[in-house]
């Protein structure tokens, strides 16, 4: 996985609530493989019609918002099933970031497993910025009008409509995880040597426990 310390990037705002697992992967697509296809199939039926052609009205297909890396969603996005798939064609799609008010709780296990990090803000400030994007896209505007600024290290976010940095939380473990851009088990396996460590100095110290051992798998 990429490690996640710092992202300045444009952001999209996603209306709706209750986006669930099938509408961001529909179920078809969870047999096929994760190849280069896979992001194709993010909100699939939302962005594409009958004849496979994009629906120019939806969010993620206005040119505005082409090359986003970060969707600022509304209230239990990711709820339904568990389907990991949802993680993947996002991540695959380019989207390191959601921000919502509250997350279906599997979806947002998945995305700190796979990289992208779900970040939780008042609803009151998500829908500050879903507003001040979708008004700015819609003028003459820069390109960095539309991006988002997150601090992992920090837990700091910065965005158009919002006054200064706001803080955010998230527990230790998954921001250690997001920072080195690992799983639990890699982190885990990054503490090999101190593990070892400990295991040798423990049999050394507590030598009647191996013999003990030994004894019982003689009888």
């Amino acid at each position: 996985m990429q490690a996640f310390t710092q992202l300045c990037a444009l952001a999209v705002p996603l209306e709706g609530r209750n986006v669930d697992t099938d509408q961001i992967i529909p179920a078809r697509f969870l047999k096929k493989s994760r190849d280069a296809l896979y992001k194709d199939y993010l909100f699939h039926d939302l962005r594409f019609d009958a004849q496979g052609k994009l629906r120019p009205e939806f969010v993620l297909n206005r040119p505005a918002f082409t090359g986003a890396q970060i969707l600022v969603a509304d209230e239990n996005f990711g709820c339904g099933s568990s389907r990991e798939g949802a993680v993947y064609c996002l991540a695959d799609f380019g989207i390191r970031a959601v921000i919502a008010p509250s997350f279906g709780d599997i979806f947002f296990n998945n995305c700190l497993k796979n990289g992208v990090l779900p970040l939780k803000l008042a609803a009151q400030t998500i829908l500050t910025l879903r507003q001040t994007l979708a008004t700015i896209a819609e003028r003459e505007h820069q390109a960095n009008e539309l991006q988002i600024s997150i601090d992992l290290k920090g837990c700091s976010v910065q965005g158009p409509g919002i006054s200064g940095a706001l803080p955010f939380s998230i527990e230790p473990f998954w921001q250690e995880c997001l920072l080195k851009g690992v799983d639990e088990l890699a982190l885990t396996l990054g503490y090999r040597a101190d593990i070892e460590a400990f295991e040798l100095a423990h049999h050394a110290k507590h030598s009647w426990l191996a013999a003990s051992s030994s004894d019982r798998a003689l009888d």
